[in-house]
């Protein structure tokens, strides 16, 4: 089968999944070329509340495909940065679930997803020490947030893989499930996320992310919004919210 994305919605939860079974779904240009514009299109369907990212199969992504980079490196890298951001500025809730290998170009976009769940016997590295690579500064960034600066030294310097249970213990990854449980861990979380305040949880995003210009705004959604007092009558009575206020959508 020919490398490729695919998606599905269900519940409200958009899959998206990196196929390329030869090379343990790394991402080839098309590839990287097509995500920026399916976020878009994801984040813009309102029956869509969460995005979950994995890879097909046994395994998450092993990163680039490397004959991208041969032709033309900084193209490659180009992409792969673009996509890595539009996944990270994606405003509603993002999990990686990875099963396998999860490195290089496949840890980059781990990393801009707002959760990490990975199955027990995950490996983890960022490699561009071994291809003679600058890691771009808004990539290495976004990992000194998740683990620290020692922990990012390592794995750039290195370019070593680590298991499930050390990138737990550093906070590369929030949750590690035993082999089989992940899918039922991730379903089970994402039906959480559903039913929560996409008011609260937009917001909570930005402020998160070290947006700090957007307090006034966020007081006026949520003045408008009637979340709150949703969310205060349901805990009185007993019931499920029916939180009303959504992302926007392309106008």
């Amino acid at each position: 089968m020919e490398p490729r994305l695919t998606h599905r919605v269900e519940d409200a939860v958009a899959t998206v999944v990196m196929g390329n079974a030869a090379k343990r779904n790394a991402m080839t240009a098309a590839m990287w070329r097509a995500l920026p514009p399916l976020l878009d299109e994801l984040s813009a369907d309102p029956a869509v509340r969460a995005l979950v990212l994995t890879g097909e199969g046994d395994t998450f992504c092993a990163g680039a495909d490397i004959s991208t980079l041969r032709d033309s490196p900084a193209e490659a890298q180009h992409l792969a940065g673009a996509a890595e951001e539009a996944l990270a500025a994606f405003p509603k809730p993002t999990l990686a679930a990875v099963r396998g290998h999860c490195v290089g170009g496949g840890s980059q976009l781990a990393a801009a997803c707002d959760l990490r769940f990975a199955e027990e016997g995950a490996l983890f590295g960022v490699t561009p020490a071994k291809l003679g690579i600058v890691y771009p500064a808004s990539s290495t960034r976004r990992l000194v947030s998740l683990v620290g600066p020692a922990t990012t030294k390592y794995l750039l310097f290195s370019g070593e893989l680590i298991d499930s249970q050390r990138a737990l213990r550093t906070g590369l990854v929030d949750e590690v499930l035993p082999e089989g449980e992940l899918d039922k861990r991730v379903a089970e979380f994402t039906r959480t996320l559903v039913a929560r305040s996409q008011l609260t949880q937009a917001a909570a995003k930005e402020f998160a992310n070290g947006r700090t210009d957007r307090d006034a705004h966020w007081s006026e959604q949520a003045r408008g919004s009637g979340d709150t007092a949703e969310g205060v009558a349901a805990f009185l009575e007993r019931r499920r919210p029916r939180f009303s206020w959504a992302v926007p959508g392309r106008g």
